[in-house]
């Protein structure tokens, strides 16, 4: 019992480590390429989420709790307004093969190869969830595996909660 709480406690402590310097209340800009080329921001995704929240993720290819949880992450995609960053992953094309090998190749996802964009967003670990609401407010963030229905929760809450009842 006492070596499980141990665990727990570490655990808690390297997310909370991770965690510090990631963005709350207005969401940094976040602009990319897509896989198919196209530049793709959070900006035209809150736009075309129609008021709803959207879910931004940074994942990576190298990450084995990324490849663990991305199925929770494209369940959540087909109902939720969501746009994911693959941080130094290799090139457009070898991220939207690793994607479609998976089943994953419609996920909306820029390439942050360079990982510029995830220095922006002050990313120290991965898979990194953010919940940002209609008014483009960092609601919630998340470190490390997470599941559909944690995600689904957050949405739930950030689109029933508008920025005026915050």
């Amino acid at each position: 019992m006492l070596e499980a709480l141990l665990i727990f406690a570490l655990v808690a402590a390297v997310m909370l480590y991770q965690s510090r310097d990631l963005p709350a209340g207005p969401a940094p800009a976040l602009v990319g390429t897509d896989l198919q080329g196209q530049i793709r921001s959070l900006e035209q995704t809150l736009k075309a989420a129609s008021g709803r929240p959207v879910v931004v993720a940074f994942w990576a290819t190298w990450c084995g709790v990324c490849k663990a949880e991305q199925g929770n992450l494209a369940a959540v995609a087909k109902d939720w307004p969501t746009l994911t960053v693959a941080l130094q992953s290799g090139t457009a094309a070898e991220v939207g093969k690793f994607l479609a090998e998976r089943g994953y190749g419609d996920l909306p996802t820029l390439n942050d190869a360079d990982g510029a964009l995830s220095a922006d967003w002050k990313i120290r670990g991965v898979p990194a969830h953010f919940i940002v609401d209609k008014d483009g407010i960092v609601r919630f963030t998340l470190v490390g595996y997470t599941t559909q229905l944690g995600l689904r929760l957050r949405l739930w809450w950030a689109n029933k909660y508008s920025a005026d009842a915050w």
